[in-house]
């Protein structure tokens, strides 16, 4: 954990998993007494299960993941998993915000995601189902506050095919989000940006009650953390009356790190509420094995003490697992619940003699961690299918070389198992067959194939070279095991290394810019258009001796990048310890260096046509602003990242023969049309302004050019003429946004500009003209839409947030302004739109007085 000053650096959360106790636990007299004294940071893993729990209950859902942003900008991070295996589902831990799953969507739009059944989701998301393929309903909600987003918190339940999600559920999920997003704002202020960089916090969910076994009574201290309990409530816990009082951290200690959080929410709701609450969780009990209690309670007031200071209840031992009749014993097949975790609840006889183990070992443990020939790779996906669809799942397992056949029947608390004798299948892969023989071939192999096809998906979504090279950091790698990353891209008979992850800084840097005719594997990989394995780097060095080897003893795959028969490049794939690769795994590495070389290919194709349209829009807009005196002006564009198409943004300073005039407009549209017009409409302003003619006169003298030149295009303009000496200015607008004037003091307008309809629309259109006076070291702002435009948020706000900025900077350089005001905007990888900015401030003296900052960068 690292402290952070708030503002400046983020929150490094840790998570208190297997193993490891949460730092209430250890501190803290309890709930109440927590929630004062812990830091923010400790406190968070507390209020993320807590809200991942409140939104799986809000809407019948059975499993549930929040998502919180890392330390890396295009990253979110599963922060907390509920009623699922994080082990099962490891390959969702991270997501990219730029990906196309709806979790990215949630982040980035801000806009909420309710998808009713898998025919839902597989239309708008195919990625998300090709590596779940399974019938379950999913919900996504932003969790954000003002115009911070912290991340998104997801619920999956039943899917209802053909009826939407009810009003009621969405609005209950917003709920949970929006109150999770004000806490977590509130602490911020104190622990500064909060971000998750660690694993999963894995979280039970409440289950239905079961026959009591052994009851006891208590009474919990609230405000010194202090528990007294009766007899059956000392038997429970193994300890001795004379003990008392406990202390709670000495009880929490006990129990099962994921039930650990339900100890507290228990308090809190009772503190909240004068209702009965109850929680289910796991203690490991006198006799060292894991006990399944439930735990009851209501608030209680003191004697002359405040209300709700203490916790009365009952502590209900439901022993080794639930009670279960008689008759399971008698059954001639194996009878195993498992929660949603994966832990063995109950067994019967049979299914005792099946498993090879003890009912005493097997109780409270994870299924296929307590049962090894039952945690193949193979059968992942059939357990992850269990666990998101109502659907039984029938498969067999090979038990030391005896069949058995396997059905698992899930429930809204976990999945009931039957065992029986079973005979060898007509078909048998060769990990299922043997073992550990490796993980066999693709068709048995869902979990571990999953992130190839969702690479397939993903690569038909990256445009630019470094988007190719990041989709196959986060899709190809994890799917093989694979540590790094390369790949070299052909230019005039070299290869240039083009992207690298995980090899020694500069360890690649020697192989850069090396021609067709090195005697290395990656060149030969691609002139040769074979792929290359060296189960171990041993194997490397006596295929290429002298070849320089980095630290590294695994494994090395060089793949050739060839697309429609033309070379494109090298990828090398590079893995931690030695391994062998299986035929299925070439064909499919081969296959997809196929799939990656036709991806960088268009990409190129994408940088260069791009680099010549931004060249055509830089040629277009002014490259130095003019120097006038007692008037500075300061302005940026920053285009947009969606696409390659060029936008119809300009701005403008113009000397006329009646004082400088300001300008800035916005052509409907992207591409080279709406770039073409944007010069027209740039050169028609320039020419009558310098006429001489009245700003009146130059908004209608364009738009009846604009209605001449093309009827179909709009555009929008704001012209200020002014007169630095004076500061009086002339303002004329044609459906532009507002500008913002800065006064002397700090306080910023929005301006009323009654103004006229966009250009282009009516040819007698009427354009009237605003008096403004600016007094010295008023600063006004004019700008484009894409500076205020947010997906999912009135455009309202973003002006708001523009002139709530303006007026807090101060008396900062007029380029420093500009900087802050667009460096916000940067910060958003996905901007659909260009953005114009523009700004010019009135001076008492001279230019030379307050040198300026001018620019248009």
């Amino acid at each position: 954990m690292r402290s952070a000053v708030a503002g400046e650096h983020p929150v490094r959360v840790t998570w208190y998993g297997a193993g490891r106790r949460h730092p209430s636990a250890q501190a803290g007299a309890g709930p109440a007494a927590a929630d004062e004294g812990v830091p923010a940071p400790e406190k968070l893993p507390m209020v993320l299960a807590q809200a991942e729990v409140s939104g799986v209950e809000a809407v019948g859902g059975f499993a549930g993941g929040l998502y919180l942003r890392s330390s890396s900008p295009e990253l979110l991070r599963l922060a907390v998993i509920a009623g699922l295996p994080a082990e099962l589902f490891r390959h969702w831990r991270h997501m990219h915000v730029n990906r196309p799953f709806p979790h990215s969507d949630v982040y980035r739009t801000g806009r909420p995601v309710h998808l009713h059944d898998a025919e839902e989701a597989m239309r708008r998301y195919p990625q998300l189902m090709a590596g779940l393929p399974f019938p379950f309903a999913s919900l996504y909600v932003p969790i954000t506050h003002e115009r911070e987003t912290f991340g998104v918190l997801a619920v999956l339940r039943p899917a209802t095919p053909g009826l939407p999600v009810d009003d009621a559920d969405r609005r209950r999920l917003h709920e949970v989000g929006a109150n999770l997003a004000a806490t977590l704002a509130a602490m911020s202020v104190d622990a500064g940006r909060i971000e998750w960089d660690d694993e999963p916090l894995s979280v039970t969910l409440p289950s239905v009650t079961s026959p009591p076994v052994r009851i006891g009574t208590f009474d919990w201290n609230l405000m010194d953390g202090t528990v007294r309990g009766d007899e059956g409530w000392c038997a429970i816990l193994g300890t001795s009356p004379d003990q008392l009082p406990i202390t709670v951290e000495a009880i929490a200690t006990r129990i099962e790190p994921e039930d650990a959080y339900g100890l507290w929410t228990l308090a809190r709701q009772a503190v909240a509420s004068d209702r009965p609450v109850s929680r289910r969780m796991r203690l490991q009990g006198a006799d060292g094995r894991p006990h399944l209690l439930e735990l009851s309670g209501r608030r209680e007031r003191a004697p002359n003490g405040p209300p709700g200071s203490r916790l009365t209840g009952y502590l209900i031992d439901l022993g080794a697992g639930p009670v279960v009749a008689e008759a399971a014993d008698r059954l001639p097949h194996g009878v195993c619940n498992v929660d949603r975790l994966g832990r063995i609840t109950y067994l019967n006889n049979r299914a005792e003699t099946l498993l090879g183990r003890p009912r005493t070992e097997l109780i409270g443990r994870v299924l296929w961690e307590a049962v090894p020939w039952f945690g193949q790779a193979a059968y992942e996906d059939h357990y992850r299918a269990a666990l998101l669809s109502t659907d039984p799942v029938h498969f067999t397992v090979n038990r030391d070389g005896e069949w058995l056949s396997v059905s698992l029947f899930p429930g809204i608390d976990g999945l009931t198992v039957t065992l029986n004798a079973g005979e060898r299948p007509a078909y048998a892969p060769e990990s299922v067959a043997i073992p550990g023989a490796g993980p066999g071939p693709p068709a048995d192999r869902a979990v571990a194939l999953y992130r190839p096809v969702a690479l397939a998906i993903a690569l038909t979504e990256a445009v630019t070279a470094r988007q190719v090279s990041a989709v196959v950091t986060e899709e190809l790698l994890p799917a093989f095991g694979g540590r790094q990353l390369a790949i070299y891209l052909l230019s005039n008979r070299h290869l240039h290394l083009a992207w690298e992850t995980g090899f020694p800084r500069g360890f690649l840097s020697r192989f850069d810019g090396v021609g067709l005719d090195a005697e290395l594997p990656g060149v030969e990989t691609l002139t040769s258009g074979r792929p290359l394995f060296f189960e171990s780097m041993q194997h490397l060095a006596t295929a290429y001796p002298g070849i320089p080897l980095d630290a590294h003893v695994g494994a090395r795959a060089f793949l050739p990048l060839i697309a429609s028969g033309r070379p494109v490049g090298s990828c090398i794939l590079g893995f931690d310890q030695p391994r062998a690769f299986s035929p299925e795994e070439r064909t499919v590495l081969t296959a997809l260096a196929g799939l990656i070389a036709q991806a960088l290919q268009r990409a190129q194709r994408y940088d260069s046509e791009a680099a010549l349209a931004r060249g055509l829009q830089d040629a277009l807009l002014p490259h130095r602003l003019p120097v006038v005196d007692q008037l500075d002006t300061v302005a940026r564009y920053l285009a947009g990242t969606q696409g390659m198409e060029v936008g119809g943004d300009w701005y403008d300073v113009i000397e006329t023969g009646r004082g400088p005039a300001i300008v800035i407009g916005d052509v409907q549209g992207h591409g080279v049309s709406a770039a073409t017009t944007m010069g027209q409409l740039r050169s028609a302003v320039r020419a009558l302004a310098v006429s001489g003619h009245s700003p009146e006169e130059v908004m209608s003298g364009t738009n009846r050019l604009l209605m001449d030149l093309d009827p179909g295009q709009f555009a929008s303009c704001c012209y200020i003429l002014l007169d630095p000496t004076t500061g009086s200015a002339l303002a004329v607008r044609a459906g532009h946004l507002q500008p913002l004037l800065r006064h002397p003091d700090g306080h910023t307008d929005v301006l009323d500009l009654p103004g006229g309809v966009v250009l282009g629309v009516a040819a007698d259109a009427v354009y009237p003209v605003t008096e403004l006076t600016l007094a010295p070291g008023a600063v006004l702002a004019l700008f484009t839409d894409g500076l205020v435009e947010q997906p999912g948020l009135d455009i309202d706000q973003g002006i708001e947030w523009l002139r709530q900025t303006l007026s807090d900077v101060g008396s900062s350089p007029l380029a420093d302004t500009a900087d802050r005001l667009i460096n916000e905007a940067r910060r958003n990888v996905d901007r659909p739109d260009d953005i114009a900015l523009l700004l010019a401030a009135r001076w008492s003296g001279p230019a030379d007085a307050h040198p300026p900052a001018r620019g248009r960068r």
